[in-house]
């Protein structure tokens, strides 16, 4: 009567008397179990999204090359280039040199009447100059003998439509700066055109080549044989440097010498940059 009274379903209920008979304190005591998860909190659904995969891009074309045949000048020089790659064990030295005396002197030098030097001319100059005090420099490989050369001839390298040229400015250390500018000039139009004689690009003894007109801060390049040596040039460039113990804005240029190691020992050719950058670093040397 208890339970019914309290709602409670004996099934429920636990007995504690003989051989588990439910008695009255078992009735009393009884606490209904809570309900479960439906009674709880009801649980968050989560709805799972599944993402769609991303369709793979497959590049479609059509494979093709065009053969074209090389031409004369293009294996001359893939055969002497290789040659010297191949054949000359090449090393090569890397200066920095200051040019603000070099930017000033060509400043003033081209305010004269009909004057127009580069700094590729000044280098010209300089080189020419070193040779004559390093004469190891402007030598040739031959075996049993290596050949100096007592004439100074600078090869100046030009690129053209084909490939590369090289018109050769005879004993240039004879000349002056603004004779080098308009040779240099002449044989350059002359090769870009197609006009330059083959004996005006025989017989050089050293040789240089500038990419700085294309923003080049540095590089090396194959020896031109039977040179010794050629000389890279780079780009000018702006950034800062310490003069007199202070950081100040300068103008610095890259050249780079490879040298055949079978002529020119290491320190030949560093003693050779050194001349050169003694020359450009103060260009009134040059004049004298």
């Amino acid at each position: 009567k208890i339970a019914k009274d309290k709602g409670i379903n004996l099934a429920d209920v636990k007995g504690s008397g003989e051989n588990g008979r439910i008695v009255k304190k078992d009735v009393e005591n009884y606490t209904p179990a809570p309900a479960a998860a439906a009674a709880v909190e009801a649980t968050p659904t989560q709805t799972t999204q599944t993402a769609t995969p991303l369709a793979t891009y497959t590049p479609v074309g059509e494979e093709s090359y065009e053969e074209v045949k090389n031409s004369q000048m293009r294996k001359v020089i893939a055969k002497r280039l290789g040659e010297s790659k191949f054949t000359a064990p090449h090393y090569y030295l890397t200066i920095e040199l200051d040019m603000d005396s070099a930017i000033a002197s060509r400043k003033t030098i081209n305010a004269l009447p009909e004057t127009k030097v580069s700094f590729n001319d000044m280098i010209v100059k300089a080189c020419a100059m070193a040779l004559k005090k390093h004469p190891q420099v402007n030598t040739s490989w031959n075996g049993d003998t290596t050949r100096y050369n007592h004439h100074i001839h600078l090869g100046v390298a030009v690129a053209v439509d084909d490939g590369l040229l090289v018109p050769v400015l005879k004993f240039t250390d004879q000349m002056s700066l603004t004779e080098i500018g308009s040779t240099v000039r002449d044989l350059a139009g002359k090769a870009r055109t197609k006009k330059i004689a083959p004996n005006e690009m025989e017989g050089s003894t050293f040789t240089i080549s500038n990419l700085g007109m294309f923003g080049i801060q540095e590089f090396t390049s194959i020896i031109n044989q039977p040179n010794s040596a050629i000389l890279s040039v780079g780009a000018i460039e702006q950034k800062p440097v310490v003069k007199d113990g202070l950081i100040v804005v300068g103008n610095t240029m890259k050249v780079t010498l490879a040298c055949d190691h079978r002529t020119v020992d290491g320190a030949t050719g560093a003693q050779f940059l050194q001349t050169v950058r003694a020359y450009i670093e103060n260009p009134v040397t040059m004049l004298a």
